[in-house]
């Protein structure tokens, strides 16, 4: 008979204990299959395949592009278990992700990453600088809802598209992590295809997004509403001081920051070198011709500290006490010689988990580890081999910042969340 082959072929018939096997085998094997791509809360590993074409992207240390690829849609997001040392299982998320990533985190770098652009604002006095609202893929829900450019950003679904030379913002994101600093926005790099924006921004190169802060306390003063106070560098020295802040005790939004705040915003941009917050006028370092410090006269005010003052000291008003790091893209080829030491000046102690991390000596491979989760940066800049140059030279600023630390009998403090 046709349903009988084995008799033909003098095979006994197969007896229940071997159909059972068989049914176990498979079902294994299909346990182990891949999990679906379409449901992940990650940004898509390096190792994916990369597009069919490539086109020139901005080198974050300012070098010759290394990739090249076409404009293409938002990154998908990736399940696949990310590779590294310090994982946790987070409720409510499938996979494992670094540790110094929060689950708000991961939610602002997913919306950050594929959102759709659903408005945009241009920003005062910033001409390179657009806002743009963004509502997460398939959220049915937000997709009902006329556009409010206003409305997004309040409910915290906004971001800042910045130039293309301004992706180090990116990096420093991942450094504020890995040390445990916590201070600086989640930000992502990304290539724009929305018909929405200008052409400038949907020409396929790779520009930095940085989640925009809906509560960010600003002076009412025009010419100063970068800050959240007014702060001279005199005034902020006085403030470092252990008997606390006197010439500033009437200012509540600078009074109420905490020392260990001001310590942390002097490690980040001594490793990064950012003078733009306590140096704007460059008297740390001999500044070339071409620095704007120089060319708007403003290293000539270095002969008298009174006139010093401080820019984007800024607070969040739901958290007062908290410096927030704006405008982080500091300078990575900035020449070691000149390294800018007025950035520690009157710190007299640091956050003792981002010390530790720095002599740790894993900060370079925390930092790839860090980046491989931003799969558009990783593949502009040639992946782990391309950003080991810079990689390289924030980890010689944090051996050279332990030594400081060292020299000058500096002592650690155990960090606030």
């Amino acid at each position: 008979q046709a349903q009988r082959p084995w008799r033909r072929t003098g095979l006994k018939p197969p007896i229940p204990a071997a159909l059972g096997v068989l049914l176990a085998l498979a079902l294994l094997a299909l346990a182990r299959l891949p999990p679906s791509l379409d449901c992940s809360p990650y940004l898509p590993p390096a190792s994916s395949p990369p597009g069919p074409q490539w086109e020139a992207a901005t080198p974050l240390s300012g070098g010759q592009a290394r990739s090249k690829r076409p404009p293409m849609a938002p990154a998908r997001l990736w399940q696949d278990q990310l590779p590294g040392l310090g994982r946790r299982r987070r409720q409510g998320v499938v996979g494992n992700a670094p540790l110094w990533f929060s689950n708000d985190d991961l939610q602002k770098m997913q919306l950050l990453a594929s959102g759709r652009v659903v408005s945009k604002t241009r920003v005062p006095a910033h001409g390179q600088v657009l806002r743009v609202g963004l509502r997460a893929m398939g959220d049915a829900e937000g997709d009902a809802l006329p556009a409010s450019p206003e409305g997004d950003c309040w409910e915290g679904r906004c971001g800042l598209i910045k130039r293309p030379g301004d992706l180090y913002e990116v990096l420093a994101f991942h450094l504020d992590r890995v040390l445990g600093l916590n201070r600086s926005l989640p930000a992502v790099a990304r290539r724009f295809t929305s018909h929405l924006l200008p052409y400038s921004y949907t020409d396929g190169s790779l520009r930095p997004i940085i989640w925009w802060v809906p509560d960010l306390r600003h002076l009412e003063d025009a010419n100063n509403d970068q800050n959240s106070c007014a702060l001279g560098w005199l005034q902020y020295q006085e403030m470092l001081q252990p008997r606390g802040p006197t010439l500033v005790a009437g200012d509540a939004p600078c009074s109420g920051i905490p020392r260990g705040e001001w310590s942390r915003l002097a490690l980040f941009d001594f490793l990064l070198q950012v003078h733009d917050r306590l140096d704007r006028y460059c008297c740390g370092f001999q500044p070339d011709p071409s620095e704007p410090c120089v060319e708007e006269m403003l290293h000539e005010k270095c002969r008298n500290p009174a006139e010093l003052v401080l820019v984007h000291i800024l607070v969040r008003r739901s958290a007062p006490s908290r410096l927030v790091f704006i405008d982080n893209a500091g300078r990575p080829q900035h020449p070691e010689e000149k390294l800018n030491f007025r950035l520690l000046q009157g710190i007299d102690s640091f956050p003792a988990a981002a010390v530790a991390t720095l002599r740790s000596g894993r900060l370079q491979s925390l930092l790839l580890e860090s980046l491989r989760v931003d799969q558009e940066l990783w593949e502009s800049q040639g992946g782990a081999e391309g950003l080991r140059p810079l990689l390289r030279t924030i980890d010689r600023r944090a051996r050279i910042l332990l030594q400081y630390i060292q020299e000058h009998n500096l002592t650690v403090f155990r960090d606030s969340p």
